[in-house]
């Protein structure tokens, strides 16, 4: 997206007045505060306002207006009857149709994508935490004006929002077609750094904050571009994509991870380690995670802003909004995120397969895959999946891992049938719901259409049941190799752990293993082990300073006594150390397959130069047919 003082597009006339403006302004940037003023051109004369509890994209009520205080009203110089209804809508007492005006302050000091942050360095909010919704007129236009903080002249400002008076340094008024395209619109300011470059004819903007001098900002552009250009063309082909521009933010700090999507933009957190360097021309792990990380927000773009699950045809921003739906939303938003860094080039299939087994391993050592299916995941993620504890590893499975390993079954599935690919399927669905909102029904239709069959196993056994999958078996058959590799020592004893200072204390404790077993339970501390006599060597005892001290004082005795600490209490646990546990590496095969391309779904453009054996493909947007070459080429 160009900056505000390069555009020249006005908005729409529509006819009408914007029902609500907002002056945004950083009235404290050492107390972390905003002040807004909303006005009102006709309110009716109980006017009712509310502020969201959730921002959509992240499925947890976060009760925003916690941090909203002093509200208050006036029309002209008469103050206004403000009454409080529940945690978060007011009702007005007014003259209607004359203008009135709120007031308020919002606290703003979560450094995360979610919410709001003000300090002397940045400033950053989305409008779900800020922006009062007026009842009754969120359909009208919306307009906003964010006053630049005293004694910040070098701050600059980045927003999707359509400016409508702003400045060249991006500071001033903006409009939204209506009260969503407003939520769906964070705003960054301070000074970042910014780039610009073109993917399928759209103009994209890049702003990263926070960034040392050893920030390499050319080749992020260089390899953001080929992300979006790849994922344009996997949706479109050679057609226009669906959004006119595009913001990325970057929030660069020490330790954080995490985005979340918006219809024409992302906001991303990433640690300063994770950015490219100069002069550094390998792709790092950390880099590596940035860059799916992108390639994760911006194919939100198309799967979950546009099409959709029904249930969030419109959103009720005072409540939960239940779908049985996250894992295609979510799951084969994850499974394309990687694969798509691979079409693009930015990785190798070593990388790729690299990726894929942490996928399958994290979901292979959850054993609430047993306990749960990814469509009742989906609908509980208010409860389980933001709210995770001691227990979350037995009792849910995360729609984001398993849901991108059943977009990989159905996908190799697809293509060992040979009728079409889940690439194909995805296009399909794209079209049959014209890029809105979408059931179950309408995947399955395509899916059975495209796929010459019946998909109802499957669906069943994949997404509403919880069998384990066919990895296996659909791995081998696209000829790529699964080694089971021993297993890590704490997940060989069903455990997680934290070590520090030399303590050893337990966080999780997972179902059906060792630990279990043995009563060890979350919160112990697990002080030291006792060794029985064998062999001439008498009884001995080991003060434990990290896990792996388990295997260097125990060697190869199957069974010790593990001393635990819990609420200050000595237990002696009788343990048993498993053997032969093992964990799945893949690599893939290269039996008749050209090593940049072995074992893999093929691209959507990508740099392959042979298709893999015994994987089908078919020309985007095309119907498919043996005869086909491979997508993009």
């Amino acid at each position: 997206m160009p900056k505000p003082s390069q555009t020249k597009t006005s908005p729409k006339k529509t006819g009408m007045a914007a029902v609500a403006h907002y002056d945004i302004a950083a009235a404290s940037l050492a107390g972390h505060e905003y002040v807004i003023e909303l006005t009102v051109p006709r309110p009716a004369a109980v006017q009712r306002v509310s502020l969201p509890v959730w921002i959509p994209g992240s499925y947890l009520v976060r009760e925003f207006s916690r941090h909203l205080h002093g509200l208050a009203a006036r029309q002209g110089r008469s103050a206004c009857t403000v009454r409080q209804i529940d945690k978060c809508t007011w009702d007005i007492v007014c003259e209607p149709n004359r203008p009135l005006v709120l007031r308020y302050q919002v606290y703003a000091f979560d450094n995360s994508v979610r919410t709001a942050w003000l300090d002397s360095q940045r400033g950053f909010f989305n409008p779900t935490s800020l922006c009062l919704r007026v009842h009754g007129q969120e359909d009208s236009p919306h307009t906003l004006t964010v006053k630049k903080p005293d004694d910040t002249p070098d701050w600059e400002l980045a927003t999707a929002l359509t400016p409508r008076r702003a400045g060249p340094d991006g500071f001033g008024r903006y409009t939204a077609a209506n009260y969503d395209e407003l939520a769906d619109s964070p705003v960054e300011m301070g000074t970042f750094w910014s780039g610009s470059f073109t993917a399928g004819g759209v103009p994209h903007r890049f702003v990263v904050a926070g960034a040392p001098a050893t920030f390499d900002s050319a080749r992020l552009l260089r390899d953001a571009q080929k992300i979006c250009e790849t994922a344009i063309r996997f949706w479109h082909g050679a057609n226009k994509a669906p959004h006119k521009h595009y913001l990325f933010m970057l929030n660069a700090v020490d330790d954080g991870y995490g985005g979340l999507e918006h219809r024409a933009s992302t906001a991303l957190i990433c640690t300063r380690r994770d950015l490219p360097r100069q002069g550094e021309a390998r792709t790092n792990e950390g880099y590596t995670t940035l860059l799916g990380l992108i390639s994760h927000e911006y194919f939100h773009t198309w799967n979950v802003k546009r099409l959709r699950p029904k249930e969030f045809a419109r959103y009720d921003y005072t409540r939960e909004n239940y779908t049985r739906l996250l894992w295609f939303f979510e799951g084969f938003t994850s499974y394309y995120d990687d694969l798509l860094l691979r079409r693009a080039g930015l990785i190798d299939d070593a990388a790729y397969f690299k990726l894929l087994t942490k996928t399958v391993n994290q979901v292979q050592q959850a054993p609430g895959r047993y306990a749960q299916s990814v469509a009742e995941a989906s609908f509980d993620a208010w409860i389980k999946y933001y709210r995770p504890d001691e227990n979350t590893a037995n009792s849910t499975i995360s729609y984001y891992t398993k849901g991108a390993l059943v977009a990989l079954c159905f996908d190799l599935t697809l293509r060992g049938e040979g009728r079409t690919t889940l690439d194909d399927v995805m296009r399909a669905v794209w079209e049959r719901c014209q890029g809105g909102p979408m059931a179950e029904s309408d995947f399955t239709f395509v899916l059975n259409k495209l796929g010459g069959r019946r998909f109802d196993r499957e669906m069943a056994e994949w997404v509403h049941g919880t069998n384990e999958l066919p990895l296996k078996k659909l791995l081998q058959a696209q000829g790529v190799k699964l080694l089971d590799e021993p297993s890590q020592l704490a997940q060989a004893l069903g455990l997680r752990v934290s070590e520090n200072s030399g303590s050893v204390v337990i966080k999780v404790v997972l179902a059906g293993g060792a630990a279990a077993t043995a009563g060890l339970a979350a919160g112990d501390e697990w002080l030291g082990v006792e060794l029985p006599a064998t062999r001439g060597v008498p009884a001995s005892g080991w003060r434990l300073s990290r896990l792996d001290d388990l295997t260097l004082y125990a060697g190869e005795a199957r069974q010790v006594t593990a001393l635990v600490a819990r609420d200050k209490r000595l237990l002696r646990l009788p343990l048993g150390i498993p053997s032969g546990a093992t964990t799945w590496r893949l690599l893939p095969s290269q039996e008749n397959a050209a090593p940049s391309q072995a074992g893999l779904p093929p691209s959507g453009g990508g740099s392959g130069s042979a298709r893999p054996r015994g994987l089908s493909t078919s020309a985007a947007g095309d119907s498919p047919a043996s005869t086909r070459t491979w997508p993009g080429r």
